[in-house]
């Protein structure tokens, strides 16, 4: 089953965070924006998991929340069975070795002052007290396992491409020997043919050290070379989770299937139907189905309720075009988890 959480290295669960967009003049919230409404999503050990939306459905969002970069209004977070939450202190520090992640722009990712030497090597410092000639070998060791070069070492960020500061964010990300690695639109500002490099790169250190992956894009052509499950998220919410053979044959949620026909396709036998959508992208509703604003599928029930995420074959779809599919008791208890 697509949605089997035991013995998952990573487990978000019902996530929700919210951010102030505008306040009284006393301070107090006027409007909020919501960024994440009841994610769940899992990883395991060795597997990729793609999040796929357009830019602005929260995907960054939900990465920083499970990394704990900003902290979540409600939900859990288990790594490697840890209660993440809970965490604090040194016991919280430890913790973060566990999980790692790549930003999309390794121009502002690096710091410009500091040689590569200082730049990967400061999570060897922190977590496992490395300095100097040992700290120096294990910075070149990682740099070589990206495709870099030993020589590399004592350099500065401006002295190279985009596609070789991503392999340095890459090998930072690796130093602590993380058990999990989040890529966030990490290829996203490359050119074509380095996009690819860097994409073998990171298929070759998760099959190499067993990593559980969570590759966030908004480019499905990409998702679909690295990815062996897809989680399709639209205004904070997941509409659709299965394998990739499922969601790019056999897409069951309207905005699913409104993206994958959108992608250009050389060969006319291969062409999807056209799928008209109708608003912006941020068509935010009051109630109801957050992609009815836009869906040329909506029904009545759409503008009522929200959609609960049910099972339909080996996919799962919050679409209540889909309400009438069968459900079994497990499929109950598993569809609590949208992925």
């Amino acid at each position: 089953m697509t949605d089997r959480i035991d013995g998952a290295v990573l487990a978000g669960h019902s996530l929700t965070k919210q951010f102030v967009t505008k306040r009284s003049v006393l301070g107090h919230p006027l409007r909020r924006l919501r960024a994440v409404n009841n994610v769940s999503l899992h990883v395991h050990a060795g597997e990729t998991l793609g999040l796929l939306g357009e830019s602005g459905s929260g995907k960054s969002t939900a990465a920083r929340l499970l990394t704990r970069l900003i902290e979540p209004d409600s939900g859990s977070i288990r790594i490697e069975g840890a209660d993440f939450l809970a965490l604090r202190g040194r016991a919280l520090r430890h913790q973060r070795r566990s999980i790692q992640m790549v930003f999309q722009d390794p121009y502002s990712s690096l710091d410009p002052t500091k040689m590569v030497v200082h730049a990967v090597g400061e999570p060897l410092t922190i977590h496992a007290g490395l300095r100097g000639k040992e700290r120096d070998q294990r910075v070149a060791t990682l740099l070589e396992q990206v495709g870099l070069s030993a020589r590399h070492v004592h350099r500065y960020p401006y002295e190279f491409s985009g596609g070789q500061r991503q392999r340095i964010a890459i090998a930072r990300a690796l130093a602590p020997d993380p058990s999990i690695l989040i890529a966030d639109e990490a290829v996203s500002s490359l050119d074509v043919s380095t996009q690819a490099q860097v994409l073998n790169l990171l298929i070759e250190l998760r099959e190499a050290r067993g990593l559980a992956m969570l590759f966030i894009s908004h480019d499905l052509g990409v998702v679909r070379q690295v990815a062996d499950r897809v989680a399709v998220m639209y205004l904070g919410e997941i509409v659709e989770t299965g394998t990739c053979d499922d969601i790019y044959h056999a897409p069951q949620h309207p905005y699913t299937r409104a993206l994958l026909a959108a992608v250009p396709e050389i060969d006319p036998a291969r062409r999807r139907p056209r799928v008209l959508t109708t608003g912006e992208v941020n068509s935010v509703v009051d109630s109801g189905c957050t992609f009815r604003a836009r869906c040329p599928e909506a029904i009545d029930i759409c503008a009522v309720s929200a959609p609960e995420p049910r099972a339909v074959g080996s996919t799962i779809v919050a679409c209540h075009l889909h309400r009438q599919a069968p459900t079994t008791n497990a499929q109950t208890s598993q569809t609590s988890q949208v992925s």
